[in-house]
This record gives structure tokens, C-alpha cells and sequence, in this order.
């Protein structure tokens, strides 16, 4: 059977999951589109397989390997329902992972740990979940009041190391705080009143605090930091972006570890 209707269950529920990250909280579930980002999707968090007419048989090999039933959709259809401008004619519906604070801790690399404070752009969070993966990031905490991290721009904006990267959502960020210091890491706050970030060394376990895109850390979570650093820029800019400022952090905390 293939699905031409708008009006179908399965079809509406799709719309809600890309549209409503209430929806999305109360069901554990996300919509990822595209074949690279498909393909990448863990076997165990799999939960529905969405492609459009045309593409079906192309696609089979690598449904395949989910071993499970698929769902076709017209053309039309899978077009309407895509949330992006050029659809690839595949979707997936995935389970959130299950991250806690202590799994993340417990892992065998020396911690480095990003924990963000209120960002509020998608694409950016997606930038720096991808960013951090790269730059060998042991994990990544976001603070509960942040932009959703399943929503559809920041899904896509991972290139799939949202599938990689441990992810834990804190309810309580300055409580978190204290826990990740119980494990003997050091917490360093970005902060245009810190001290030069290049003046330190990051080869013992660390974290650092990074403020949203538009005020920064806020004063309750900057007095967390056992130390401010700032990443020293010339010119008239007076900051970087989130996204950008977890680049330049990670990766000279990687060159400091290679």
C-alpha cells in the first residue's frame, strides 16, 4: 500500500513530530531525513522507515540492513511532509537516546565536556555537536532551557554526530556542575573577563561553560568556574559565537592532548 493522503494517522503524526518539540518530549521520538544522516541512525533506536515512490528501490539496500517493515509515501506526499527544500525521499522516526550525567563520566577518555548555558539557535547547537565530535569532546550538556535538541534544523546541522556524541539534558545545570567537579575535572567558564585561554593547560580532565549566542554565561553559572578564560581577539570584535568559540576551545584542547 502506498500513502497519498495528508490526512493519514501515520502522516499526521510525522507532522507533529517535525513541527511541535512538545511532541517530540512526550513521545521520545524525532524525524531524520536524508539518506546520509539515514544511514547513520543506530539499528536499536530505529522506530519507523519513511520513503517516497520513487525512491524505493534505491533505497532497499539500505533499509535492508534495519530489518524491519518500511512505509511508502507518494512523491507528492513525502515532498509536502519534508521539512527541507530538496527531500532525498528518505526519513527515519528515531528514539531519543538515553544519556545520564554519570554515564557520561564514566567513560575511559580523559573528559573534555562542553556545557551550555541557554543557547537558543538550532543551527548553532547542531554546529557545535558536530564541532565538539570533531574536536574529541567526551560529551556535551545542554541546560534544559536551550533550544530543543531534536529539533529538525539542529538534527540536521550534526551531520549525524548527534548518533555519536553523548548528550545529556540537565535540569538542574548548576547542580550538574557540582557533580562533574566531584569527578576531578576542572570546570573553565568562557567569559570576556577571563584570563588568556592559551595561557592554560588542558590535558587533565576538564569542562567548559558556554553562554548563549546574545548575553553570554549568566552570573550564576560564570561563579561556577574555577577559572574565566577568554579567547583573546583583535580588531573591534568584541565576541564570537557560540558555535565558533567551542571550535577554537576544542580543538586547542585536541592539539594540546595529540
Amino acid at each position: 500500500m502506498i500513502i497519498s493522503s495528508a490526512a493519514n494517522e501515520k502522516i499526521k503524526e510525522i507532522n507533529k513530530l517535525l513541527k511541535s518539540s512538545k511532541e517530540r518530549k512526550q513521545r521520545g521520538l524525532y524525524v531524520v531525513e536524508g539518506i546520509r544522516m539515514f544511514r547513520e541512525i543506530p539499528k536499536q533506536n530505529i522506530e519507523a522507515i519513511y520513503v517516497a515512490e520513487s525512491e524505493e528501490q534505491k533505497y532497499v539496500p539500505d533499509i535492508k540492513r534495519y530489518d524491519m517493515d518500511y512505509v511508502v509515501l507518494t512523491d507528492k506526499l513525502f515532498k509536502d511532509l519534508s521539512d527541507t527544500g530538496t527531500p532525498q525521499g528518505i526519513m527515519g522516526v528515531v528514539r531519543f537516546d538515553t544519556i545520564t550525567l554519570e554515564n557520561m563520566l564514566d567513560g575511559d577518555e580523559t573528559p573534555c565536556i562542553f556545557i551550555l548555558e541557554k543557547l537558543q539557535d538550532p543551527g548553532n547547537l547542531g554546529t557545535i555537536i558536530r564541532t565538539a565530535e570533531g574536536a574529541g569532546a567526551t560529551g556535551i550538556v545542554i541546560s534544559s532551557d536551550s533550544v530543543d535538541l531534536y529539533n529538525p534544523k539542529t538534527v540536521r546541522s550534526t551531520m549525524g554526530s548527534i548518533f555519536r556524541v553523548p548528550i545529556y539534558i540537565s535540569k538542574d545545570l548548576g547542580t550538574d556542575i557540582k557533580v562533574i567537579k566531584s569527578h576531578g575535572i576542572s570546570v573553565y567558564g568562557a567569559h570576556l573577563d577571563g584570563k588568556n585561554l592559551y595561557d592554560n593547560t588542558f590535558t587533565e580532565p576538564c569542562a567548559f561553560l558556554v553562554g548563549n549566542e546574545g548575553n553570554g554565561l549568566s552570573a550564576r553559572i560564570s561563579e561556577t568556574a574555577d577559572k574565566l578564560l577568554r579567547i583573546p581577539m583583535k580588531g573591534k570584535v568584541e565576541s564570537l559565537n557560540a558555535a565558533t568559540s567551542v571550535a577554537v576551545i576544542g580543538y586547542e584542547v585536541l592539539r594540546q592532548r595529540l
